[in-house]
């Protein structure tokens, strides 16, 4: 007894300032989700913003930025929180989350919407938004005596009105009260019984409550009183001191987190924020991937200032490996997985002066010069050069159950989705390379793994195949095809108001069915989660009647002899948009630097050079005309001794080209 009171006083000693709330707070347990939710709910009325996610997931990764930036201007109007599903397994089970990233919105702690995977910036605004305005419309709440008074005007004889109250108030979780949707509801119903409704005032005033302070004057009746409140510790039972411990690190735990938010990465000085210019870009490469970003390296060490437009979860196939990749040379390790293998090449490209704008393209026009880019959300771009490298999007099978169970067991990545099954049976539908590394992956976690194969041997690589056949947890279905994913509806709990959208009922895979492709016969296999990777399709759709396509293998790009020049002069492509036979990493990345060589080539040939500069340098020489007539011929030029390439060169005594 005697510790468990030394251990309280020491607790009470440690409170020596009252944190701001930070702009992201990351969840440490279900108790203080729960008291987080509760405060919010019933003191603040500010909805919560949660984004349950994995460090081993490439789009949450991707997505941490986002989701910061979105909530510090959200800051006095949301709350936004994260969860990490790897530690916090009751929360992830409580809220069904069943593929990664998962965002959910709450509102006086009921869970609103739910949205999965890599919405972006601007779905996450749209959907912030709208779960902003419910709120304003559910800050509302009918007191005993509005009812009252209500009734004494539309309906005297009344008698109940209490009651009427009270039915109000179980529909909520807010103890007594009348209010949100509950309140709503009501008044709806009465002014089309009695064409008013009775008067709503504000639940919450929108200020922040003050926090409560239990500093008083060093007077000797409060030393007293605490003194007697000290030595009245040891009459406490075992129960409460439980919930005085409990209560002490909880105010402990909202003091000290600010400091959880200093984990959160910093932003990068090396990226800098691309600002349209009054001239055109001189080169616009489209896609994020290895082929993408090597573009930008490439463009970036020659001076082009590169823009590149990808969506910032993109980094194409390579963002979506788990497992560490082997086969890329000079990269050894564990620290090897695709996304941190995609950051590191996009931070190289920003060092060296690449630019990233977070969008997707929509449309080019190639009917004039400069060539204009259109995109989904900042506009028009004006460029001389485009390198299209978009790489490709998975193939899903098409077949009953897989679109309505997206999200709910089906998807088409295992790094980022898998361990959310741990322990439980799973199935990858695929032969390549894509299908092994997805086994692999799932096996270290899932109780069994089903790889369904087409055909009886299969396509990938024999490294890859050999480890799956020789896994004890992974069986293989040879000569077999899926013919529907099986699901069922979650039961959810019971929402007396309502506000109940059907089509959010969560739904979740219980089995798949099978069909031999060499009798025909059916059979349906239990399994939790399918995974899906039989191949890619190229990202080309927006080039459409832009350049030429390759006629032997349909979505590519076809290109001129052994460059990466396209039917159109001045547009590249590079990576897997124009690669249908290799379609590895290192050639995206090889195809990335040669387009890359190829636009700058094409940009001298043209005499495109920067119109920025050149003009400053024109108004330059006329400022300085006069002066430049009175020098001497002899006068010692340090530029001319450096040979007159000068901009564009930003290399150390060390550094230099591969």
């Amino acid at each position: 007894m005697r510790a468990r009171l030394l251990f309280l006083f020491l607790l009470s000693s440690f409170a020596s300032f009252i944190a701001a709330r930070p702009v992201v707070r990351n969840i440490q347990s279900a108790h203080e989700f729960d008291r987080l939710l509760q405060k919010h709910g019933t003191e603040t009325g500010l909805p919560v913003v949660v984004d349950f996610y994995s460090d081993s997931c490439g789009p949450c990764r991707m997505m941490a930025p986002i989701f910061k930036k979105v909530a510090a201007d959200y800051v006095d109007r949301a709350v936004f929180v994260k969860v990490d599903t790897n530690a916090q397994y009751e929360l992830s089970g409580r809220y069904q989350i069943r593929s990664l990233p998962t965002f959910q919105w709450f509102i006086a702690g009921k869970q609103v919407q739910t949205e999965v995977g890599g919405i972006g910036e601007q779905g996450l605004r749209h959907h912030t938004d709208g779960i902003l305005r419910r709120a304003e419309i559910e800050n509302v709440v009918i007191t005993l005596e509005a009812l009252e008074e209500f009734y004494q005007k539309a309906d005297p004889s009344k008698t109940d009105v209490a009651s009427v109250l009270k039915k109000c108030a179980d529909m909520t979780k807010a103890k007594g009260l009348c209010a949100g949707s509950a309140a709503n509801q009501l008044a709806r119903k009465l002014r089309k019984k009695y064409g008013s409704m009775p008067k709503m005032i504000p639940r919450f005033s929108g200020e922040p409550p003050k926090p409560e302070t239990t500093e008083e004057p060093p007077t000797q009746s409060s030393s007293s009183s605490s003194k007697q409140q000290t030595a009245n510790l040891h009459l406490a039972t075992l129960e409460e001191l439980q919930a005085e411990l409990e209560k002490r690190q909880d105010q402990l735990r909202d003091e000290m987190v600010e400091a959880e938010d200093a984990n959160e990465d910093e932003a990068d000085p090396d990226f800098t924020p691309w600002t349209p210019k009054s001239y055109p870009e001189r080169v616009v490469i489209i896609g994020g991937g290895p082929a993408g970003l090597a573009a930008a390296l490439y463009c970036a060490r020659a001076g082009l200032d590169p823009l590149v437009i990808a969506p910032i979860l993109g980094g194409g196939q390579l963002q979506g490996k788990g497992v560490v990749v082997e086969n890329y040379p000079g990269l050894i390790g564990e620290s090897t997985t695709g996304p941190e293998i995609v950051s590191k090449m996009r931070k190289q490209a920003a060092h060296f002066g690449a630019f990233f704008e977070d969008d997707v393209v929509v449309a080019v026009d190639a009917s004039q010069r400069p060539f204009k880019v259109q995109t989904n959300a900042t506009g028009t771009i004006e460029t001389h050069t485009i390198i299209v490298a978009t790489g490709a999007e998975s193939n899903w099978l098409g077949i009953p159950g897989e679109w309505e169970l997206r999200g709910g067991g089906v998807s088409s990545c295992a790094t980022c989705d898998g361990f959310l099954y741990s322990n439980r049976h799973v199935v990858v539908v695929g032969g390549g390379d894509a299908a092994m590394e997805d086994a692999l992956v799932l096996a270290r976690t899932s109780q069994s793994v089903t790889v369904v194969h087409r055909r009886d041997r299969f396509r990938a690589s024999k490294v890859l195949a050999d480890r799956v056949l020789s896994h004890p947890a992974i069986t293989v279905r040879w000569n077999t095809v899926l013919q529907e994913i099986v699901g069922k509806e979650l039961p959810t709990e019971d929402k007396s108001d309502s506000d109940v959208d059907l089509d959010q009922i969560p739904k979740v895979v219980t089995g798949v069915v099978l069909q031999s492709t060499e009798s025909g016969e059916t059979e349906e296999l239990a399994c939790d989660a399918v995974f899906v990777a039989i191949g890619h399709t190229p990202i080309t759709g927006f080039l459409k009647d832009v350049v030429e396509f390759d006629p032997a293998y349909p979505g590519y790009l076809a290109t001129v002899g052994t460059s990466t020049q396209t039917s159109v002069k001045g547009i590249f492509a590079a990576g897997d948009v124009a690669d249908p036979t290799y379609r590895q990493a290192i050639t995206s990345a090889g195809s990335g630097a040669a387009a890359a060589l190829d636009a700058e080539r094409y940009l001298s040939e043209n005499g495109l050079g920067n119109e920025a500069a050149e003009l400053e340098a024109e108004l330059l020489a006329e400022l300085m005309g006069n002066d430049d007539a009175t020098k001497s011929s002899s006068s010692y030029n340090v530029y001319e001794d450096a040979g007159g390439r000068v901009h564009g060169v930003k290399e150390s005594v060390t550094g230099g080209e591969l």
